[in-house]
């Protein structure tokens, strides 16, 4: 039984878009200030441009699904592909309860949902996605579509609102070049790097995705250039029409909606984007789901989880096993963030140590591509990732032990590791066939 070949270039170029793009990632960037502008532009020719090379290029040399797991596994070996794959993975699950909470609280906050029902909404949202990746691709890649076109529909809004309000009205903020160096806002130029991440997401699907080696290399670039202006524009127009100083990083859409109604009379425009906002955030989940599901069934094939892994659906052609192990934990997580303190404090424990975790994967891809020919992408997404990595080591302001943030971080992180190291000797000493039957021998 074989996977589905359902994703096209214009389902792939809109999933990318879903996957990559995070419409709260505007307001986190206008909050941190006016320069930020640049730093947008510096990740994206040091970062975004760099992935889209390496992938193209790892892509059309590896055209099998598992995407950066395979890649790193033909360039490294069968322990680094599996440090790879359940790295990635164990960052994505924890990130898909924060991602549903995000888009949950920001639609909440304007049509003024109670702060207890944002948990049972969020969980809600967590499965309905999760369902409708049970069912393929087929059904999944709609919630991505319409996510895609959402999301490019919330930039073009902001920015004509932004630009009818800048020259009617002029801008609510200073606009300046260079990014403002404070400890407080120093921990997020290692996130904005990272907002441009996603773009290897759609190469895990590689077995569903119809002529891989040539889709996604045209996929990537397509969307990258939406993507890429999404960012720059859509900051630039939230920062015309709210203070830099009074964006919430958690509702900054709204605020923008909120100034675009009391500007132009439009008082449904917060409504707007809320409900924009939250048809993106779903899609966002549902293309990290389907792609982050894919990982642990090509391990399954591989022997290094559990046979149950690797099986299909009978009748959908699913790695059903897979996608229901990521809602149940996700469920767990979601919970434990909104109960008892001892318990939220080991979630938050368990949150800080994949922090370091998910910088793994992207050394790994920007190796492979290193080792595969692409030199100057690969050096430079290697250079933004380790300065990403030592400025996620940065601890945040009112820390009470900068040693103990530390030792937690790094501590969890070795944990982790020391923990697949284990599961991968367990499975792989028992596992006959070989994980990777050719190696490339340009890697």
């Amino acid at each position: 039984m074989e996977l589905r070949r359902e994703l096209g270039l214009l389902d792939l170029t809109l999933f990318n878009i879903s996957a990559v793009v995070g419409i709260r990632w505007l307001a986190a960037a206008a909050h941190t200030g006016p320069g930020v502008l640049t730093l947008w532009l510096v990740a994206a020719l040091l970062f975004f441009v760099p992935s889209a090379l390496a992938v193209a290029s790892l892509s059309r040399r590896f055209p099998q699904q598992g995407g950066l797991y395979v890649w790193t596994q033909q360039a490294f070996g069968p322990w680094h592909g599996f440090l790879c794959g359940y790295c990635y993975w164990l960052s994505n699950v924890f990130y898909f309860p924060n991602l549903a909470l995000a888009g949950v609280s920001m639609t909440g906050a304007a049509v003024g949902l109670r702060e207890g029902d944002v948990q049972v909404a969020a969980l809600l949202v967590v499965w309905l996605v999760l369902m409708f990746n049970y069912f393929g691709l087929g059904v999944s890649k709609w919630i991505s579509n319409l996510a895609g076109a959402a999301t490019y529909s919330t930039g073009m809004i902001l920015v004509v609102a932004g630009l009818a309000t800048l020259i009617a009205h002029g801008s609510a903020s200073r606009v300046t070049i260079w990014p403002e160096a404070s400890l407080e806002k120093l921990n997020f130029w290692s996130q904005i790097a990272f907002a441009f991440g996603g773009l290897e997401l759609g190469a895990v699907l590689a077995g569903e995705i119809r002529s891989p080696q040539h889709t996604i290399a045209r996929a990537a670039w397509t969307s990258g250039l939406i993507i890429t202006g999404f960012y720059i524009l859509g900051t630039l127009a939230l920062l015309v029409l709210v203070p830099s100083s009074e964006i919430s990083m958690l509702n900054g859409l709204i605020q923008a909606g909120q100034a675009i109604g009391k500007q132009w009379q439009l008082p449904m425009a917060s409504g707007v984007f809320a409900t924009l906002a939250c048809l993106s955030i779903a899609g966002q989940l549902g293309s990290w789901m389907a792609g982050a599901a894919r990982i642990p069934y090509v391990a399954g094939i591989h022997h290094l989880l559990p046979p149950s892994f690797s099986q299909l659906h009978p009748r959908w052609r699913t790695p059903y096993v897979a996608i229901l192990t990521q809602g149940a934990l996700s469920t767990i997580f979601l919970v434990a963030m909104n109960a008892g303190e001892n318990l939220k404090a080991g979630y938050q424990i368990l949150v800080d140590m994949t922090v370091i975790l998910y910088f793994i994967p992207f050394g790994y891809l920007f190796a492979a591509a290193w080792k595969g020919g692409q030199r100057l992408a690969g050096a430079c997404g290697m250079l933004v990732t380790g300065i990403a990595l030592v400025l996620t080591l940065v601890p945040p302001p009112g820390v009470s032990s900068v040693a103990g943030f530390e030792l937690k971080l790094l501590g969890g992180a070795a944990v982790l590791i020391a923990f697949a190291r284990g599961w991968f000797l367990r499975f792989s000493a028992s596992r006959t066939p070989p994980v990777l039957a050719t190696r490339d021998p340009q890697i």
